[in-house]
């Protein structure tokens, strides 16, 4: 039977914490707090609850969901060839609003949809978030939303999407907080010898680079990768070059246009830069 636990109150949020790692175990899916906006929440290496999570939002498996994690040595874990750049992205920004789309371990039994053998990682920083990550384990996790509406931002307003194909509701309040803006993770692909943002959100381009200078901006190349000369014929361009990147949910905004970096390093992409990694549905 579904039920909404209110969590500001310390006996509800113990049993609910308790009934919810149990309709994880049960492969039924829940919906909970994090630092952006509500979750919904199913067992990462279940097929059966993937689907089932998929289902609830009207959404198909060519958008795979991002996995949490609910500590930051999980990483090799569920994530190989992570390279020293990427783990020091995550040392710098998890917990918080950065996610990494990684290589995933070939190992695992998991099937997140069409991900192309990546996973996309990420650690929030919201206690509910992290209690339940600590008691369940690695979590497949999608906005609480219907595909094509707005995310909840209470779980009260997700459970009037979702319904009854959610098993536990925990209420946490707003999120993001009365005041604030709801601002999506910002997504870096590590698959590839750069690692190039995908989404801009909460980490700014400039916060990446602080910490590694090389990561590339939305729709930026490296230099390298353009025409030497400029005889060559528009035409004869490479296709990749010329294909745009679909954004990954109606709910996730366009990116703004980005300009090349003052150190001349990267430029602009005409048509934005395409990227190997599929796209990602998010739990913004």
């Amino acid at each position: 039977m579904t039920t909404t636990y209110n969590c500001t109150n310390d006996d509800e949020r113990a049993k609910g914490l308790e009934h919810a790692q149990r309709a994880i175990s049960e492969k039924k899916c829940v919906v909970f707090p994090t630092d952006t906006v509500y979750g919904i929440a199913a067992d990462a290496f279940s097929p059966h609850a993937v689907t089932m999570l998929l289902a609830s939002k009207g959404r198909s498996r060519t958008m795979p969901p991002p996995v949490l994690i609910p500590r930051i040595n999980a990483l090799d874990g569920l994530a190989t060839d992570v390279s020293a750049d990427a783990r020091r992205l995550a040392e710098a920004f998890w917990p918080g609003g950065l996610t990494l789309i990684l290589h995933a371990q070939p190992s695992l039994d998991w099937d997140l949809g069409e991900t192309k053998g990546t996973v996309a990682l990420r650690m929030p920083d919201d206690d509910i978030a992290q209690e339940l990550l600590t008691l369940t384990g690695p979590l497949a996790v999608s906005s609480a939303n219907r595909t094509g509406q707005a995310p909840g931002q209470t779980a009260a307003a997700a459970r009037e999407q979702l319904a009854d194909s959610v098993e536990v509701y925990l209420e946490g309040g707003a999120r993001p907080l009365e005041g604030e803006t709801a601002v999506p993770s910002t997504i870096v692909d590590a698959t590839g010898p750069r690692l190039r943002v995908v989404r801009n959100g909460a980490v700014s381009l400039d916060q990446l680079r602080q910490h590694v200078p090389g990561v590339l901006g939305l729709g930026e190349i490296p230099m390298a990768e353009e025409d030497p000369t400029d005889e060559a014929p528009a035409e004869a361009a490479p296709a990749a070059e010329a294909a745009a990147v679909t954004g990954p949910a109606a709910e996730e905004a366009a990116a703004p246009s980005v300009t090349p970096s003052a150190s001349g390093s990267s430029a602009v992409d005409p048509a934005a830069a395409a990227t190997p990694a599929p796209m990602r549905d998010s739990e913004s």
